[in-house]
């Protein structure tokens, strides 16, 4: 919980206005919160209220490291799309227990690597009609939230996005489509709509083909961020290999920084 304070402090102290804390998509906090993977009989285990704990902790301790005026948000699960996971109903009743910490917005998504559907392919077969994957469920808790909601997953066309505003959510968010078309919210001021989306990754294997999409969109991500233009049609394949080799990387760099930076932690504690 600390980790997670001193994290937002320092995204306030340089500059950020507001953090999200990720409680979706199989991670962490999501663990705790599902009742098919929090299997713990103690104080963390159990009843909804056991396994949102450690949440509550995180945005207590998150609200407290932070100003009044720094928004903090929480990526929620609408549905895990497994069989015994975490479920709509267990989405609107932690919604309402964030209400009472302070919380500023509910982002809403879905699915894990195991049952993917922030991904385009979830279980759920209601969901695979159209762009947004979870407007169904969004529709049904947005009734009763005490939070603003913000909808994510897969939204790429203006029709979309002002069907889900009309839906009653207060924001739509997006992340694959400005990786592929970066200029996409003055296309639809101009009537127009991206013309190029990623190339589908069609793998058998769940958690890999996952995995490789999400590799596919940093990959955009890198290439923006490096003053070049999208390419949708890299190879999932490519776009995962790549994102292994600079993991692997990254890692060398930070063995060879540690045991300086831990060194000097030390005498400074002991001076």
């Amino acid at each position: 919980m600390a980790r997670f304070a001193v994290t937002a402090a320092r995204a306030e102290q340089a500059g950020f206005d507001g953090v999200e804390i990720h409680a979706a998509h199989g991670y962490l906090l999501s663990q705790f919160l599902s009742p098919l993977v929090n299997r713990r009989t103690d104080a963390w285990g159990g009843s909804l209220e056991n396994r949102a704990r450690m949440l509550l902790d995180v945005v207590r301790a998150v609200r407290a490291a932070v100003s009044p005026t720094f928004a903090v948000a929480v990526k929620l699960n609408s549905a895990d799309f497994q069989r015994g996971g975490f479920d709509a109903d267990d989405a609107r009743q932690v919604i309402a227990m964030l209400d009472a910490l302070g919380v500023d917005l509910v982002e809403l998504s879905g699915g894990s690597y195991e049952s993917p559907a922030m991904s385009g392919r979830p279980a759920d077969e209601r969901t695979r009609a159209r762009e947004a994957y979870f407007l169904d469920l969004a529709r049904d808790l947005v009734r009763t939230s005490p939070l603003p909601l913000m909808l994510t997953g897969g939204i790429t066309r203006r029709d979309t996005a002002d069907e889900v505003l009309a839906s009653g959510v207060a924001l739509i968010g997006m992340g694959t489509a400005l990786a592929v078309t970066p200029d996409l919210p003055d296309r639809w001021r101009q009537g127009r709509e991206a013309e190029q989306r990623l190339r589908p990754v069609t793998w058998s294997d769940k958690a890999l083909a996952a995995a490789a999409g999400m590799a596919l969109v940093r990959h955009q991500m890198r290439r923006i961020a490096g003053g070049r233009a999208p390419r949708p049609n890299t190879h999932p394949a490519y776009a995962l290999a790549c994102e292994r080799r600079q993991q692997r990387q990254a890692l060398r760099r930070y063995r060879a920084w540690l045991p300086a930076h831990t060194d000097l932690a030390a005498k400074k504690r002991a001076a």
